[in-house]
């Protein structure tokens, strides 16, 4: 029986952008058909979209939520937690968002997803899953728990090629353990999801900007430069193709880094690449704008050369997804550090993602609407191990479902917003906002109304295919 009909003239399929019925029965996309195919009866609701844009719901692939940033006196704090994060995701028209389940020593991978579900289950809006984190020196009994772990379905492993700062030295893992890792990842159908940078070259540049006196953060990219992206992405691509191991580089943000992966892909590795709109929309000259900090996530902004070589890795399939790395905090704890080694990363940014991408690829780049949902939702449920389930509108699927309405085009201002009191998007105008938000089958967002519950997010086991993990097929 048919709950939902849901009908535009631009529906965004996998087939293509049409005039469309969308149905929705139980939570899934019972049909995909042409406009006006199904009437509906006296329960059926029918919702024209006509003139509007309906995609499939966005993903996130990179988001913190109750992850360690200090309070301003100094003490141990957290940034926001789920149901803040997820309740503006939902009102920016993401459903699905990949959060991290932080390993650390003493404990068991299975210990620290059962305490990062303490922190989830039945507090999330949308659904959810995690990349599993791992760092530092790896006892020897690690790789057999990280190929448990992966067969449990939780295929993909974060890990760090540098401490990022000198004041969490413990987060790299050295060069051999990630070897014996990626043996692991290849043998049981899992990714590597890699923070690259080289840590010889960043800690040379802290040691040297802070000898110097150079210490502001508006100096940031001196120190997570193009040579280290350069260097380490290289070097860890070139690791991968000997053992045979699916990648994900995280935050790309130089054009070094883009150059990597394409080399890779050229010779059909698979290697993939995500970036994070910070990236493509500012540079290092925004560190020196007022409260510059609001812009900044890790590794660092960097050149108007090296953004524009980040737009066209969207193009030509060397960067496949666009992520927020969210950190939801106020302004207060945004801007405290002020120094090349107390700046804290992560923004409040999952909300305003899509639409911001719909206008600046859509409207402004004249992208197509198959290429920005790729970006922001089908290219992260593909890679992740969720597709078709998620991020696509096809019969079978989970009814994810955005409408993007163009008459709610508006200029962005953080006090309208749902996460933080302030947005590094203040000002920006929006070509589009969606008037209507789906998860599996459940309206949570309409007109501006929120219609959630808390308890409405699952957690999605994963399973990435077998294409995926063999060739660079995005």
């Amino acid at each position: 029986m048919i709950d939902v009909v849901i009908r535009s003239d631009q529906v965004v399929t996998s087939h293509g952008v049409g005039a469309y019925d969308v149905a929705v029965s139980g939570g899934k996309i019972a049909g995909v058909a042409a406009a006006g195919t199904f009437d509906g009866g006296s329960d059926v609701r029918v919702i024209d979209a006509t003139g509007k844009v309906v995609i499939p719901g966005g993903i996130d692939p990179h988001v913190h939520c109750a992850w360690h940033v200090p309070n301003p006196d100094g003490t141990a704090g957290l940034s926001d937690p789920p149901p803040i994060v997820s309740k503006a995701a939902i009102h920016g028209g993401t459903t699905t968002v990949i959060d991290f389940a932080r390993w650390t020593h003493g404990n068991t991978i299975r210990d620290t997803i059962e305490t990062r579900d303490k922190t989830w289950v039945g507090q999330c809006y949308c659904d959810y899953s995690y990349h599993v984190m791992v760092e530092g020196t790896l006892p020897p009994d690690l790789p057999g728990q990280i190929a448990e772990t992966v067969q449990a379905g939780y295929p993909t492993i974060k890990i760090f090629t540098t401490d990022i700062r000198p004041s969490t030295i413990g987060r790299m893992v050295r060069f051999g353990d990630i070897w014996e890792i990626f043996k692991i990842l290849t043998e049981n159908g899992g990714m590597g999801v890699i923070h690259a940078e080289d840590n010889d070259i960043v800690m040379h540049m802290y040691d040297k900007l802070i000898r110097e006196g150079r210490t502001g953060f508006e100096n940031m990219a001196e120190v997570h430069n193009v040579l280290s992206e350069d260097l380490s992405f290289r070097r860890v691509i070139r690791l991968a193709e000997q053992v045979g191991t699916a990648l994900y580089m995280m935050h790309v943000s130089a054009a070094s880094g883009v150059s990597a992966i394409r080399e890779a892909r050229a010779k059909d590795l698979p290697i993939y690449g995500e970036t994070l709109h910070q990236y493509i929309m500012y540079t290092s000259e925004d560190y020196k704008r007022e409260n510059g900090q609001i812009y900044h996530t890790y590794p660092s902004l960097k050149s108007r050369e090296d953004q524009d070589a980040l737009w066209t890795g969207t193009r030509d399939g060397s960067i496949n997804t666009i992520a927020t790395d969210e950190l939801c905090c106020s302004l207060q704890r945004k801007v405290q550090g002020k120094r090349i080694d107390d700046t804290t990363g992560g923004n409040a940014a999952v909300e305003p993602r899509v639409s911001l991408m719909y206008t600046e690829m859509v409207e402004r780049r004249n992208y197509s609407l198959g290429q920005f949902v790729d970006l922001v939702s089908t290219n992260a449920a593909k890679l992740m191990g969720l597709y078709p389930r998620k991020g696509v509108i096809a019969a079978g699927s989970d009814a994810d479902i955005v409408i993007l309405d163009p008459g709610l085009r508006r200029v962005l201002r953080a006090d309208e917003l749902h996460e933080s009191d302030y947005s590094p998007w203040e000002g920006r105008e929006m070509a589009v906002w969606p008037s209507l938000t789906m998860l599996r089958g459940k309206i949570v967002m309409e007109n501006g109304a929120f219609l959630g519950d808390a308890r409405d997010g699952i957690y999605l086991p994963r399973k990435i295919s077998g294409e995926i993990l063999a060739q660079a097929c995005l």
